[in-house]
């Protein structure tokens, strides 16, 4: 275990003076001023003449009912972090509150660091105004372009997800984390609760969850906002937190008891973490958290139209909707904006006065311009262990049997192994890593559990670095905050249960893709996925283990950002694996089996093989300086052994048939060169596939996918693909294939059909391929087994 030298920060005094109270309320109410500024405003930024309709944007986009309880934890947390010079970064939940959190980094100055057109003045408040939720600017939630963001508010359910993610291997950093009360709904920040369980308070950080409940989504009250007070805290503290409240609608007294309750918060993790790292503590940690009630759309229009707003779900967006055109609207909208008291927040250049920042940190230690918000600042490289220790030996293709993944697991164990002190890697999945054949990496880490640890459980430890939980959300959240924040991470699950995660997919995609276009976020480590226990071989687990379109789902997005490899045994494995950790700003997808399959490539060629994507072998093939009839193409392990069985017929029956083998381990090879990084060029893939003979290509998914990333190809008109078809049951593995036609009789037959003259002269052949399969049917059913010439199969070209 890492030895600590652990010092208690100093204590946070619970109560406000007077002077401290009244500029910690001018901050909130500058905040309050500037964000309702950036829905409404793109002129006249300090009200230096009265409001009319021309200073107001033509489409009024944004929420306001969230921001003035974020800005109110912005701005406590700035005097937290101040008086402690706590290292700190906040995950902001209602994601729609971009506005306050883009107003607190403007006042903090790491908005106009990063953006110096937005200057700290009244031409760049002007801007700062305009920009918000119009064409050429930023979006109305927190997003990449704001500068102390890692968590995307654009979907919601996965705050307190990235907040232990960030916290993770930093021990030093304090995460808050806003929750809103319709965030709180969600299925994913349901679980999320549970990640207590699995923060070390020795080695990881702490996260101060706060619970904002102002009562309303949209257009219906909350859930945990109506449930009565007792009821709520049982389910806190059932869910293992101590919880604190903040209930009013006085801002002074609202003020002084967020003040306390973060007092009384850092001093309890104080303690906790002294404790464990002073070897004290046995048990599994109660952390705190904050459950801050506070009217939604606060200081806002109480009344509308006749109709109450503040405090109820007509606050949520925009309370005065008309104010371009309603002269009533525009008298309230002057009125709510004075009501801040400008000209004693702004100076005569609209500067915010010294009053105003008195709670603001310094450096990097302003929210804004945390490192660890922009965690490829932070980022080391992970050791490369070379992979000779690690290769299977290879003397011919297809006749030796190894588990890709297991191979692949003993070499994520000597990165966890090279990585023990720095604590910069993890492995997650839902309960998983033993199944898909990775436990090598027990021999150097165990699983983290801060639970209790009976003497029949194996690999269990308060410091390990896999992690375990059975939902994918949690592992995905986990990973997405890990990874934002700098470090490493692999994510391994059953290849069916990915979708559960599609969303969140897409979300983090999205959230690369903008990052990569702002010169100011350094790269951070990709997010990788581990897919095994796949369609083809879920033959013991049937039909619901069986779907391989979480490949689609990936590759329908920016080409910039993902990558689809699918490495048909255990050296291209190891070589891609090596690749995607080393790479930065990507969504790899590596798909590897995990049951026993054929090797065909030495180290040497598996490196050669993947480095260009997609290949032809050579030894495979019959062309021998000939131009091929056929090209026979396959991607995935199964596939590929279906494709070179087929061939291996070919061969002894078709001599004289010209047959090329080409196998694609990187599927965005397929496309265009001017669609993808990847891509290839015409001369290329015509080289490869050629642009007028039959293609018979063996996927590993669904079929179309390949027609859609090649139908451009001048070979197109000639290419038929065979993949998954949606047959699935509880079967053999070979009948898994024959169900979907992916066999390598059915891929014979293919040939035979294709292949100009050989549909009249190679009848009796094609209908011996098809008595197979019927005799294999047969066989399947009563012996539950597949046929003998099947399962002894192996290569022998």
């Amino acid at each position: 275990m890492q030895e600590f030298t652990y010092e208690t920060p100093a204590p946070v005094a619970p109560e406000l003076s007077d002077a401290e109270l009244d500029a910690l309320l001018a901050h909130w109410r500058a905040a309050n001023y500037l964000a309702v500024g950036q829905v409404y405003l793109m002129d006249n930024p300090l009200l230096r003449e009265p409001l009319r309709p021309e200073h107001i944007k033509p489409r009024l986009l944004g929420h306001w009912g969230t921001v003035p309880g974020l800005n109110l934890v912005y701005t406590h947390v700035n005097r937290l972090i101040r008086l402690r010079r706590q290292r700190a970064v906040c995950i902001w939940g209602p994601g729609h509150g971009g506005p306050g959190v883009l107003a607190n980094s403007w006042l903090e100055g790491s908005y106009s660091d990063i953006y110096p057109d937005i200057s700290r003045d009244e031409p760049g408040m002007k801007r700062l105004f305009k920009q918000f939720s119009f064409p050429g600017g930023v979006p109305s939630h927190v997003s990449p372009e704001l500068p102390g963001s890692i968590h995307e508010g654009g979907e919601l359910g996965y705050s307190l997800l990235h907040a232990y993610g960030a916290a993770f291997d930093n021990p030093d950093l304090l995460v808050p984390c806003v929750i809103g009360d319709g965030e709180s709904e969600t299925g994913p920040l349901a679980g999320s609760w549970h990640s207590n369980k699995f923060l070390d308070p020795v080695h990881d950080g702490a996260v101060l969850p706060i619970l904002h409940l102002n009562g309303y989504k949209i257009a219906n009250p909350t859930i945990l906002a109506r449930l009565p007070e007792t009821e709520l805290h049982d389910l806190l503290r059932g869910y293992g937190y101590r919880p604190i409240e903040v209930v009013g609608d006085d801002p002074a007294l609202v003020h002084r008891q967020m003040a306390g309750a973060l007092a009384q918060a850092v001093g309890r993790i104080d303690e906790i973490q002294a404790e464990a790292r002073r070897g004290r503590s046995t048990e599994r940690a109660h952390w705190p958290m904050i459950i801050l009630r506070t009217p939604k759309g606060w200081t806002g229009p109480e009344i509308v139209d006749g109709l109450p707003v503040e405090g109820t779900w007509r606050a949520h967006q925009v309370p005065l909707a008309e104010v371009r055109t309603e002269p009533e609207h525009l008298r309230q909208l002057e009125q709510w904006m004075r009501s801040y008291r400008p000209e004693e927040l702004f100076d005569e250049q609209g500067r915010p006065r010294a009053r105003v920042l008195e709670c603001v940190p310094d450096g990097d230690l302003r929210l804004g311009s945390s490192p660890h918000a922009n965690g490829g600042r932070l980022t080391v490289s992970l050791p490369a262990p070379p992979l000779e220790d690690f290769a299977v030996t290879v003397e011919r293709p297809g006749t030796s049997t190894h588990e890709p993944t297991r191979v692949l697991g003993q070499y994520l164990a000597r990165i966890m192994d090279l990585t023990a002190d720095r604590r910069d890697f993890r492995l997650m999945g839902p309960d998983e890593t033993a199944s898909n054949r990775l436990n090598a990496v027990y021999d150097v880490t165990a699983k983290t559990w801060q639970e209790e640890i009976l003497p029949v459980d194996e690999h269990l430890t308060r410091d390990g670095r896999v992690m375990e939980v059975l939902s994918e959300h949690m592992c995905q959240g986990w990973l997405e905050g890990y990874t934002l924040t700098g470090r490493h991470g692999m994510f391994s699950t059953y290849e069916a249960f990915a979708h559960i995660i599609d969303s969140m997919a897409n979300q983090h995609i999205k959230w690369l893709g903008t990052a990569r276009k702002l010169p100011w976020r350094a790269p951070v480590p990709s997010l990788n996925y581990l897919l095994s226990s796949h369609v083809w071989r879920q033959d013991h687990n049937g039909f619901s283990h069986q779907d391989p379109g979480f490949i689609d789902h990936v590759l329908n997005k920016s080409p910039e950002v993902v990558r689809v490899y699918l490495p048909p045994d255990a050296n291209t494995a190891l070589s891609t694996a090596e690749h995607v950790l080393q790479s930065r700003e990507y969504v790899n997808v590596v798909m590897a089996g995990k049951q026993p399959s054929f090797d065909w490539l030495t180290l040497d060629e598996a490196r050669g093989h993947c480095a260009r994507g997609a290949g032809i072998w050579e030894w495979a093939g019959t062309e021998e300086g000939r131009l091929p009839d056929v090209v026979l193409a396959c991607a995935g392990d199964t596939p590929t052994l279906e494709i070179l069985a087929a061939a291996q017929i070919l061969r002894q029956r078709l001599p004289e048939l010209a047959v090329r083998v080409v196998n694609v381990v990187d599927l965005a090879r397929l496309l265009p060169a001017s669609e993808h990084p990847h891509g290839m060029p015409d001369a290329d893939f015509d080289g490869l596939f050629t642009k007028d003979k039959p293609v018979i290509f063996a996927y590993h998914g669904y079929p179309w996918l390949i027609h859609r990333l090649a139908y451009r190809r001048a070979v197109h008109p000639h290419l038929h693909v065979r993949g998954y078809k949606e047959r699935g049951t509880t079967t053999t593995p070979f009948d898994m294939v024959v169900l979907n036609d992916l066999d390598r009789y059915r891929l014979v037959m293919d040939v035979i059909d294709r292949v100009p003259g050989l549909a009249q002269r190679q009848a009796a052949l094609r209908q011996e391929m098809a008595d197979t399969r019927t005799r294999h049917r047969a066989w399947v059913r009563e012996h539950g087994e597949d046929l003998p010439e099947v399962a002894q199969w192996h290569w022998e070209g």
